[in-house]
């Protein structure tokens, strides 16, 4: 606790955002629609401390995996959420643009790991597997465009609110 208290005003509303954005994973929900692409681009484009932006979204990954259960590709899922911090950070944007290539990043990076892990190393291996995950790119899609919304204009406000206060 004496950690967080440490940190800035700012930094302290980002993580409570983060936080209860990539809980999502946590309450029923329709297969891959949640925040946590969403956040790991929010946590890149807002922190300004880089070890924060990277630690936040991995972390918070790690706990609710503790809960829900490990699997076989998580260290690609984990690659790819810090592929998506970095691209908030290198876009310092978060857009549409920002989002879908997030999006994309995830199912590319994610489902590589399904196919190296579950698949045969061929062609044909190769694209059954990204065929058979199309139907949840869909969702995915959906959901980072949804909370990005949400935690960039929730977060824009509460900011501003905060600073009116300060």
């Amino acid at each position: 606790m004496k950690l967080f208290t440490s940190l800035s005003k700012r930094e302290q509303l980002l993580i409570t955002f983060a936080v209860v954005a990539i809980l999502s994973r946590l309450i029923p929900h329709v297969p891959n629609f949640t925040a946590v692409t969403a956040t790991a681009l929010f946590a890149g484009r807002f922190f300004e401390r880089k070890a924060l932006a990277y630690t936040l979204p991995l972390a918070v990954m790690v706990i609710s995996d503790v809960i829900l259960g490990f699997y076989t590709i998580s260290l690609f899922v984990y690659a790819s959420f810090a592929a998506v911090v970095l691209i908030g950070q290198l876009s310092g944007k978060m857009n549409v643009v920002s989002v879908l290539v997030s999006s994309l990043v995830f199912f590319v990076l994610s489902n590589f790991g399904v196919w190296v892990l579950a698949y045969p190393k061929t062609i044909e291996g190769f694209i059954a597997c990204y065929t058979a995950a199309l139907p949840f790119l869909r969702a995915s899609v959906l959901g980072d465009l949804f909370y990005a919304a949400v935690l960039y204009y929730g977060f824009v406000f509460a900011e501003r609110r905060l600073l009116l206060r300060a």
